[in-house]
């Protein structure tokens, strides 16, 4: 590894598995400090052990529910004051809920648009000043091509697709709040990534079959390539690059 991410404190949210696994990985190899954290202790534990095996630093609280603010507060306090100064954040964390728009009950919509709206609020509001006392920063935050298209091949996604729209647009909002304190955001929409958060999903009959007919790339996406994407965007490698989507998805939303 060429060292990209030397020096830098990261924090990772959702690294009990997939995309953040391998985010947590990929960015202790390139030389950064990880923060992470999950619901789901087991993971969460998992991950630390497998970046420390690999010469790697990671610190990990789990569990942790993001969408309690004042808990997600004094976790991001409790980082700084322990590890130092943030550099990173890569809001990654997201559980989202599925339904038609006369099945999905009340309670999904709000738990959908918590924990995948509201749980990108709560860490970024509580990171936003660490950032802007250390001079500058870089967030990345996961959205989703259903947060930009509606997907015949998924149908059902509605309340992901709002969430998703939010972040998008999160992201772009926050990019122009963050230009004066040399703060960059950016946002990853993912296409079909074939990962433990989606095997449910991906284990419907037919479901890749459909996706892969209306893609470019004839392979489904993997949390590693997620990963080498976010690490791109957080380095400085994309020093020029801020308020962008980048869209990670095979070519799905190109035809």
């Amino acid at each position: 590894m060429s060292g990209r991410l030397e020096g830098k404190t990261a924090i990772i949210t959702g690294t009990g598995g997939g995309q953040g696994r391998e985010a947590a990985l990929l960015f202790a190899a390139e030389g950064a400090r990880i923060i992470g954290c999950d619901l789901k202790a087991d993971g969460a534990e998992e991950t630390v052990a497998m970046v420390r095996e690999r010469g790697g630093t990671m610190h990990s609280t789990h569990p942790l529910d993001l969408g309690d603010r004042d808990a997600v507060r004094a976790w991001v306090e409790e980082t700084v004051r322990d590890h130092g100064p943030l550099d990173i954040l890569y809001n990654n964390a997201s559980a989202p809920r599925f339904g038609s728009i006369g099945d999905l009950s009340a309670e999904d919509w709000s738990t959908s648009l918590r924990n995948e709206l509201d749980v990108v609020f709560h860490v970024t509001q509580a990171v936003w000043p660490h950032l802007v006392a250390r001079g500058g920063g870089s967030i990345v935050n996961i959205a989703s091509m259903q947060g930009i298209n509606a997907i015949t091949s998924a149908p059902g996604g509605f309340v992901h697709a709002a969430a998703k729209h939010g972040v998008i647009g999160m992201t772009r909002e926050l990019a122009l709040e963050g230009g004066p304190h040399g703060i960059r955001v950016n946002a990853i929409s993912p296409g079909l990534i074939i990962s433990p958060a989606t095997e449910a999903m991906t284990e419907a009959e037919g479901l890749v079959e459909a996706f892969l007919a209306h893609q470019i790339v004839k392979r489904a996406g993997l949390p590693q390539d997620i990963a080498k994407a976010a690490l791109f965007l957080v380095s400085d490698d994309a020093a020029f690059i801020t308020g962008e989507n980048l869209v990670v998805d095979g070519g799905y939303t190109v035809v």
